[in-house]
Order: structure tokens, then C-alpha cells, then sequence
């Protein structure tokens, strides 16, 4: 009985699949106006390539959030195991903070967290 219903679920699931593409086949909006197909909200062409609009000083402060981003992921399972382990917890986290605090002082030595 389980393999007649197993069948029966796959072919209600492929004809109801084949009626869905069916009706967007069939009330799909067929004309487009100029304005509705340039990429650009407001129907105006675009002045600038969408890959030039970020300056490069932006990227550094995004690796930067990255990694505080990684530091705050790992923080909570941590406190979590810090509660059995103790001090060998305390341990890897410090290593794991010095790490970031490396990358922290490079990117500071380096201006990236200077605004101009």
C-alpha cells in the first residue's frame, strides 16, 4: 500500500507542477514598455558601471566588520562551553581574540579605519 501512495504522491506532485508552469506560461506579461526594461529604477539608463559605484577605501572596513562579525559568532558557544572547561576555554579564546587583535592593530597601523 505505501508504494501505490508513494507513486501516486509523485504523479500528484508532478501534474500539479506541470499545471503551475502551465498558468505562468499563460498569464505571464508578454509586452514591455522601454521605460519598464532598463535596469534602472527610476527608467533613466544608468550614468555609471554598477562595479564602479564603491571606492576602494570601503573594502577594508567590510573585512574588518567581517571579522568582528566572526568574533561575535563564536562568543556565544563559547560562554556556553566556557561553563564545563573553565580555564582551558579561557585559553583558546584569548588566543583566538589575540588573533583579531593582530588584524585590528594592522588595519589601524594601515589608516583603514581613517575616515577622509
Amino acid at each position: 500500500m505505501t508504494d501505490l501512495a508513494s507513486l501516486l504522491l509523485i504523479f500528484l506532485t508532478a501534474l500539479l507542477g506541470g499545471l503551475l508552469l502551465q498558468s505562468l506560461a499563460i498569464l505571464r506579461v508578454r509586452a514591455r514598455t522601454q521605460p519598464q526594461q532598463t535596469p534602472f529604477l527610476g527608467g533613466h539608463p544608468p550614468q555609471k558601471h554598477a562595479w564602479s559605484r564603491y571606492h576602494v577605501r570601503y573594502y577594508p572596513m567590510t573585512l574588518l566588520f567581517i571579522a568582528f562579525e566572526m568574533e561575535m559568532m563564536f562568543m556565544y558557544p563559547w560562554a556556553v562551553v566556557f561553563v564545563r572547561e573553565g580555564g582551558h576555554a579561557m585559553a583558546e579564546m584569548g588566543m583566538f581574540l589575540g588573533i583579531l587583535s593582530v588584524g585590528v592593530a594592522y588595519a589601524w597601523r594601515e589608516g583603514a579605519l581613517r575616515w577622509q
